[in-house]
């Protein structure tokens, strides 16, 4: 049923967006109602443009029709924008729907938004592999081990295992901060986490890391042993501060990300600091799953991603492969140097 109103009571499309905005408010962020406001005010000025007062109007003479010239002056913006904008207007024929203020026929315009609104491209995931595999270089050297400092061996070993481990295992941050030396089966070099939605799930550890973790965790031994508890429940990555002295305390991925920071900075120099995130070494191992498999199933499954189209954004080619292939077809011959 339609809620009847008087002429005296019913309100306009402008008060009518006053309400919903009210209500978005107290269900979403406050970054997510501002930008449910400025969506409000486009779709506004648009009605105006189109001889029909949002501020005059009676919201029961509101049409899905609107949608479709909403869609047409959002052209200018970018997709992102255009499906960010749209949702919120699509959100208001919603409320009005479900508070009785005006017959709306979702369906309709769900059809209307579907034929008229662009889809957002696809955004390949863009990080520096040659650079990731030069700190991973670094963090490997011999000589940044060698330090007088118990604390700094400590930490450069752990850093190496640490950033190892992302790369080797397409663990996020959290998980590979989560692990315990008990989640270790140190004979199958595999380990058992509890990934995104609490499910658990088996990763895969290369000879490389495994071989990086034990390294680190000999060079522990005795600050493990003199913790009084049991091996197993000790974290598989520890902090090494002031703050933790000779306490077994595992590290947050804020530690995580920290220790990505300082070793990017000291491998390749002040200006790369932000553009290799702990989330650029799962990109990384991704990537070389895909390159040297070319199996788009197994990529998925080793990384755990739910959908394989998530996957299926790292399934790209550099330009220097797409140069060599080309000429390679073309030429019968690599690219000339």
């Amino acid at each position: 049923m339609i809620k009847q109103s008087s002429p005296e009571t019913e309100p306009t499309v402008t008060s009518a967006i006053a309400m919903y905005l009210d209500m978005v408010k107290l269900a979403r962020s406050e970054h997510t109602a501002r930008a449910y406001k400025n969506a409000l005010l486009a779709f506004q000025k648009v009605m105006a443009e189109n001889s029909s007062d949002p501020e005059k109007s009676p919201v029961t003479t509101i049409s899905e029709d609107m949608i479709s010239k909403f869609a047409t002056y959002l052209k200018t913006f970018s997709p992102a924008t255009e499906q960010l904008y749209v949702q919120a207007v699509a959100g208001f024929y919603k409320f009005l729907a479900a508070e009785q203020l005006a017959d709306v026929n979702l369906p309709r315009l769900k059809l209307l938004i579907e034929q008229r609104i662009r889809k957002p491209g696809i955004r390949l995931p863009q990080f520096p592999a040659g650079e990731i595999e030069r700190v991973l270089d670094f963090v490997s050297d011999a000589s940044l081990i060698a330090s007088d400092s118990e604390n700094e061996r400590l930490r450069a070993v752990r850093d190496r295992a640490f950033l190892l481990t992302l790369a080797d295992t397409g663990l996020r941050v959290h998980e590979a901060c989560n692990l315990r030396r008990g989640d270790i089966d140190w004979n199958e070099g595999r380990a058992m986490v509890i990934g995104k939605g609490d499910k658990q799930a088996i990763v895969r550890f290369s000879t490389r890391a495994m071989q990086a973790i034990k390294d680190y965790l000999s060079l522990r031994a005795g600050l493990d042993g003199g913790s009084g508890k049991q091996l197993s429940s000790l974290p598989l990555f520890a902090r090494h501060d002031k703050g933790a002295g000779r306490k077994i305390k595992p590290i947050t991925p804020t530690t995580g990300r920290n220790i990505v920071d300082e070793r990017v900075k000291q491998a390749l120099g002040d200006q790369a600091e932000g553009n290799i995130t702990p989330h650029s070494f799962r990109h990384y191992f991704v990537t070389t799953v895909l390159r040297a498999s070319g199996n788009l199933k197994l990529a998925q499954e080793l990384a755990r991603h739910k959908n394989i189209q998530v996957t299926q954004r790292y399934a790209h080619l550099s330009d220097d492969e797409l140069d060599k292939g080309y000429y390679e077809i073309f030429e019968g011959k690599t690219k000339p140097e």
